[in-house]
């Protein structure tokens, strides 16, 4: 179901079914990040089915509020007028309107690069990003943006847990072991993937094995 967070941001919500509730209350909240083209079916689809697989409240904020009838190309162009303040609020108000006392923070793409960033409040227990972009890329870069890895360098401890595809452009190699670098961070590089090889089943980089294992390893981190 939709709703509106403090921002006026609209946002999905699933929740658990009643039989994944122990003693009447979900056991872990989930901010959950989608890529650029934002919250749709397929992100819909996504929040059920982890709420439903796992007993887990979801919370997905949409990345362009206001503008979620925006083309790929509308966003791409728009993506440097993003500011982290705004992005990693939205989060962090997606976890708290979960209610849960354990909360992380779950992103795909653009979102896995917002997902490494909220990982820099404190705020979520976890922090798990699929091939989210660890520097901002130049054509987005703007103002109010920082690198992933600098709101991660002075964060508290916050383990992380970031999926990557060894021919992803969007995180090349020199990044990949700078993230690597820092403590409390997990980096598990999948040789032959490109960007995007989890999510969306009808991309062409669409890796089954591959996605099954990283859904495994997200599972076995937020337990």
């Amino acid at each position: 179901m939709r709703t509106t967070l403090p921002s006026g941001t609209r946002a999905e919500v699933a929740l658990p079914p009643e039989h994944h509730r122990p003693y009447g209350g979900a056991r872990l909240g989930i901010a959950l990040a989608p890529d650029i083209m934002g919250l749709r079916p397929l992100f819909d689809a996504l929040c059920d089915r982890l709420a439903r697989e796992h007993g887990w409240v979801v919370c997905a904020p949409e990345p362009f509020a206001g503008h979620e009838d925006w083309t790929l190309e509308q966003r791409m162009a728009a993506a440097r007028e993003l500011s982290d303040e705004r992005q990693i609020g939205d989060l962090v108000a997606a976890a708290e309107l979960t209610g849960c006392d354990r909360t992380a923070v779950i992103g795909f793409c653009m979102g896995g690069m917002y997902a490494l960033k909220a990982a820099g409040t404190g705020r979520f227990d976890r922090a798990v990003s699929f091939y989210g972009m660890i520097r901002v890329p130049e054509g987005w870069r703007g103002a109010g943006q920082k690198d992933a890895l600098e709101h991660l360098a002075g964060r508290p401890d916050t383990p992380v847990l970031a999926l990557v595809g060894g021919r992803d452009t969007y995180t090349p190699p020199a990044d990949v072991e700078a993230l690597r670098g820092l403590p409390d961070v997990t980096v598990v590089v999948y040789r032959e993937a490109e960007h995007g090889f989890v999510h969306d089943p009808a991309r062409p980089t669409h890796r089954a094995e591959d996605a099954a294992d990283a859904w495994r390893r997200v599972v076995e981190f937020l337990s």
